[in-house]
């Protein structure tokens, strides 16, 4: 079964932190904020 990880706020802060513990241990994620620019940058760090 694969395990998903919905974070929001995820292009800072805590939610940046989380999305990548989550992701280094092979979670699905699922990152929303408000700005689509810094998600993207966040999205590109992580994967």
């Amino acid at each position: 079964m694969d395990n998903y990880v919905l974070i929001t706020g995820a292009s800072g802060g805590i939610g940046l932190e989380f999305a990548k513990i989550f992701a280094s241990k092979g979670y699905n994620l699922l990152l929303a904020a408000r700005s689509l620019q810094q998600l993207q940058a966040v999205s590109d760090l992580i994967c």
